[in-house]
């Protein structure tokens, strides 16, 4: 009976789902190898191990190593707990004039989460180590960062229910060395680790150790200045939630006029928080102190944030609006800066709409998004060719059939529209009859009738920053 019950107890036990980020450099080697002894010794039952590895395209040498790593894990796996190998082949798409290294290390950390998630594993092991820390510290610090970029690497973070974890991060390189001769565990040796052409290179293979040599333990030291500035990163995150939500204005929303008085240092330290949680990842300290600098309790003024710190985490890009003692973050969505999906065909400053769907107008900044309706709208007939114009000044616009007719400056500021949402053509029809206004509408006195065939307009600002006088 007593036997049952430990089988059944036995059966019952959670496996742990385990990944390891699998290079086959030198020190995810000895990381899945240290891993794969301890998961043999707790035996078959108790983890569940996967080696994760990611195929750049960067390298000619780049299948070789595929085929190295796969062919590891079948020899270590044939000798104890089984390994399960996980190959992701990536298509980085790298803009000129971007870092080459960061959408290298964007597209590899995307790819490692993704098949995490899709083998059932919440832990991902990764192999850096005591003189990678050291190494991330000293680029911050040279790149003039704050104590969010000073706090380098963090030993265990949590993103999208995936733990991320650095069990070597106190652990010096020439241990990671001794552990990979002791076992004579075969590796790659990847050519451009020593290019000097990149940063971190360069700090590896001249300044680190000169450092050491001049001030012995100098790893350990950075190690330690970069785990005080975590320390000073979270006591500063904890001071910019208290700021924002006393700033809090409604859903997303915070009051300008309560961040303002907080000072300039709270300031910076609050938006830093607000936009960091925002994108996919930290923003740039211009961009932070042009928009301390620049928003106002009156007047209405937009930011799109530029490059890869202007990325939604949902995708998209993003824009920071003010707008009546408010600040908001928009995300710039498909229908903004995506590709048409209507046809459109450009005569000078005339349009052809030949359906629904998006219209992508570059030369103003934003796309026209057409769609059929019931009511308050235009008839398609009338827009088959239409004109885009800019303001010339004394443009009337109606917006309702029971009230008359007013200037565009007015109707405006009467409808609360900011300055951004002004910008764009106005079209009228071939009769010169104006049809359409950016942050208006349809103009009462072009609208079809109910029941006709007929079309809601719709402007998407997608590009620029507007003036703020506009």
């Amino acid at each position: 009976m007593q036997m049952s019950q430990n089988s059944s107890s036995a059966d019952e036990r959670e496996v742990v789902r385990l990944a390891v980020a699998f290079s086959g450099g030198c020190d995810s080697t000895a990381l899945l190898h240290a891993v794969w002894r301890a998961a043999t010794t707790l035996g078959r039952d108790a983890i569940e191990l996967h080696a994760l590895h990611v195929h750049h395209g960067l390298q000619s040498a780049a299948d070789d190593w595929a085929v190295h790593c796969r062919r590891q894990v079948v020899r270590w796996s044939a000798r104890g707990v089984p390994i399960r190998f996980h190959l992701r082949r990536l298509s980085l798409q790298w803009v000129p004039g971007e870092s080459l290294e960061a959408a290298a290390r964007e597209g590899r950390y995307a790819a490692l989460a993704d098949m995490a998630a899709k083998t059932g594993c919440n832990r991902v092991l990764l192999a850096q180590h005591a003189d990678d820390q050291a190494e991330t510290f000293l680029l911050q610090a040279l790149r003039g960062a704050g104590p969010a970029g000073l706090a380098s690497m963090p030993r265990e973070i949590e993103r999208d229910g995936i733990a991320w974890l650095r069990p070597w991060l106190d652990l010096p390189r020439s241990a990671i060395e001794a552990y990979v001769q002791r076992y004579r565990l075969s590796h790659i040796e990847d050519g451009s680790n020593a290019d000097p052409r990149y940063a971190r290179n360069r700090l590896r293979h001249r300044v680190l150790p000169a450092l050491e040599q001049a001030f012995p333990g100098a790893v350990a030291v950075l190690g330690r200045a970069a785990r005080q500035s975590q320390e000073a990163k979270a006591c500063l995150d904890a001071l910019a939630r208290i700021d924002l939500a006393a700033a809090g204005q409604g859903p997303g929303a915070l009051k300008v006029e309560a961040l303002q008085a907080l000072g300039p240092q709270r300031l910076r330290n609050a938006l830093r928080l607000w936009l960091r949680e925002a994108s996919d990842g930290p923003v740039a300290g211009e961009w932070i102190e042009r928009l301390s600098l620049e928003m106002s309790t009156r007047g209405g003024r937009r930011w799109i944030l530029q490059g890869r710190q202007g990325q939604g985490r949902q995708g998209g890009r993003l824009a920071v609006e003010c707008h009546r003692g408010s600040l908001r973050i928009a995300s710039i969505g498909p229908a903004e800066v995506g590709e048409p999906s209507g046809a459109v065909e450009h005569a000078g400053s005339c349009l052809r709409v030949q359906g629904p769907g998006r219209y992508l107008l570059p030369d103003w900044g934003g796309v026209l998004e057409v769609e059929r309706a019931d009511s308050d709208g235009v008839a398609w007939a009338r827009l088959e060719r239409v004109e885009l114009r800019s303001r010339r000044g004394g443009e009337t616009f109606q917006w309702a059939t029971n009230r008359p007719p007013r200037s565009l400056k007015k109707q405006y500021q009467s409808a609360g529209r900011p300055a951004w949402a002004r910008q764009g053509p106005l079209l009228f029809d071939l009769e010169g009859r104006l049809l359409f206004v950016p942050g208006l509408g349809v103009d009462a006195r072009c609208l079809a009738p109910i029941g006709k065939d007929q079309a809601r307009l719709v402007w998407h600002p997608g590009t620029g920053d507007p003036d703020p006088s506009a």
